[in-house]
Formats: C-alpha cells, structure tokens, sequence
C-alpha cells in the first residue's frame, strides 16, 4: 500500500513531536506538517515556557531566546533531516527554522531534492 500526502504529513508531525521530547526534553503543543511541492513545512505551536516569554518581553532577551532555541534545534538538524528521509525516502537538502517570541510558534522548513509533492500525486 502507497501512503498518501496525509498520511506522510502526520507521520512527519508524529516523529518531529517525538524528536523534540527525546532531544529537547520537551514537545510543542501541536505540530502541522505540509508538503508543497520540494518543501516540507512544519508549524509548532507552543514552543515557548512562560518564563521565556517573559524574558523575550525586552529587545536583548528576544534575541538571546531566538539564539539559544535556534542552537539547539539547528544542533539537531542532521537527526530532523534523516527523520525527513526514513519517512519520504526523498533527501532533505537544506534545513530552515525561525520562532516567533510573539506567538512561540517555531517554522521548520526542508527543502527536498525532489518535488515530493508532484510526485505523490502521480501515483
């Protein structure tokens, strides 16, 4: 059986919410994963604790959340990528993520070697 474009987006949201509570110590509220054409984009909402949201209220401590959460998440990049590849068998050419310290919502974005989602559709 071929898996469909949802099912491959809830598998990804499945095993990125697992990545986090195993490597960060901790999940995000909720994960969305979308494919669209050669890219993968996941929204995690719920990133943020109480207390960095606190201190992201000034210009300095924004900037040092962001730094800290984008090290950690980018340290773990490869591990995201295979995840990626296990789940589509498509690589992962370049890996993008921001966070949000209004909202605590992080954007991952992989960019695949292939059109994944033309591809799905063909079949």
């Amino acid at each position: 059986m071929t898996k469909t474009k949802g099912s491959i987006e809830a598998e990804i949201s499945k095993a990125i919410t697992q990545w986090e509570k195993d490597f960060l110590g901790r999940g995000s509220v909720s994960v969305k994963a979308d494919i669209l054409r050669d890219m993968i984009i996941v929204c995690l909402n719920g990133i943020l604790t109480p207390a960095e949201y606190s201190v992201c209220k000034t210009h300095d401590g924004m900037l040092s959340i962001k730094r800290t959460r984008s090290g950690l998440v980018e340290s773990g990049a490869e591990t995201l990528k295979q995840i990626i590849f296990d789940i589509t068998s498509v690589e992962a050419i370049s890996f993008h993520t921001d966070i949000s310290s209004v909202t605590g919502e992080r954007i991952m974005v992989f960019k695949l070697n292939e059109n994944l989602e033309k591809r799905l559709i063909e079949k």
